[in-house]
């Protein structure tokens, strides 16, 4: 189970499924996290559990942590592999419920499931860490340094930004999301995964035209800016413009869920963002009855319809 926004998260699986022969790969975000734990651990008996770059916040980690107890309790071997930031609770109780954790802040969960399972894979599989290192702006990180000067720069960035687009691309097709990892798992390249550059090509001819309109609603407040994701990219990419464009500290987009009657939040901070905006957002979302959290520049959150514009206020008043 891991993450299917972005790189890191789509190549820890195939990491993980090519070093376990992995039966079944579950892709979430972060708005489904618990309940789609909950019907894999309520499946038929696990024998090998991994959960990849799925960040927790304080709505979610109590019940994360019962879940990964539950099928670890019913005897499976479950591993928790990420580089969020996790409270020294969440971490004593995760070894309490004997769960094995991969975790580190300084690496992307991708190459620390490469660094902990080599001996399993291929030496092709480096090419997936560099792909999540390079993506998640990581690159320069002790382990990931090692990594991706292996590869030339500008075939991994080719090769790397298209996986990325394809990714964005199908967060509404999780069958073709799945048909990436089992491509990749086995020792392929996203050039290799059928109509994947063309529908990297498609997204990025989306990303040129959305640039304009992305900012002409900006809004600009004291030290966060911030704008409604009307268009059809991944909020991640909108939200890198809206900080270019402004000059601001940080800077925020959202989106409307209905089902789930909340906005899903993207959130970056540049160089001159003093505060850490994972912890921060993860302690603001909480107490408006959301969820967030993630790194120091940049983090997500799930926040109720109606507390949207309460949540603005507060975080432009605690970024500096």
């Amino acid at each position: 189970m891991s993450h299917k926004e972005d790189a890191d998260g789509v190549c820890s699986a195939a990491i993980i499924k090519a070093a376990f022969d992995a039966s079944s790969v579950v892709l979430v975000d972060y708005a489904n996290i618990i309940s789609k734990l909950e019907k894999v651990v309520a499946s038929d008996k696990i024998e090998k559990l991994f959960v990849c770059d799925l960040g927790l916040s304080k709505k979610n980690e109590a019940k994360f942590v019962e879940l990964l107890e539950k099928a670890a309790s019913a005897g499976a071997d479950v591993t928790y592999i990420d580089h969020h930031d996790i409270n020294k609770e969440v971490v004593q109780a995760l070894k309490k419920a004997r769960v094995t954790l991969v975790h580190t802040v300084d690496e992307c969960t991708s190459v620390q499931a490469y660094s902990k399972y080599r001996k399993k894979l291929p030496e092709h599989a480096a090419f997936f860490a560099a792909m999540g290192a390079l993506t998640d702006y990581m690159e320069t990180r002790p382990i990931a340094s090692g990594i991706v000067p292996r590869f030339d720069r500008q075939y991994l960035m080719l090769e790397s930004t298209a996986l990325s687009y394809m990714i964005s691309a199908s967060q509404h097709n999780d069958e073709f999301l799945v048909k990436i990892v089992d491509t990749l798992a086995k020792m392929k390249y996203p050039h290799d995964i059928k109509d994947g550059f063309e529908i990297a090509e498609k997204y990025a001819k989306k990303v040129a035209n959305a640039v304009e309109s992305i900012k002409e609603s900006i809004v600009e407040l004291d030290n966060l800016a911030h704008a409604p994701s009307t268009v059809e990219l991944s909020s991640s990419m909108v939200v890198n413009f809206v900080l270019g464009s402004s000059g601001k500290p940080a800077a925020m987009v959202y989106k409307l869920k209905e089902d789930i009657k909340s906005y899903v939040v993207s959130i970056r901070g540049s160089a001159e963002c003093k505060v850490h905006l994972g912890r921060l957002v993860n302690e603001v979302a909480s107490s408006l009855g959301g969820s967030g959290g993630g790194h120091d520049r940049a983090c997500g959150a799930v926040i109720p319809k109606d507390r949207l514009q309460e949540f603005i206020k507060i975080l432009d008043g605690k970024i500096s």
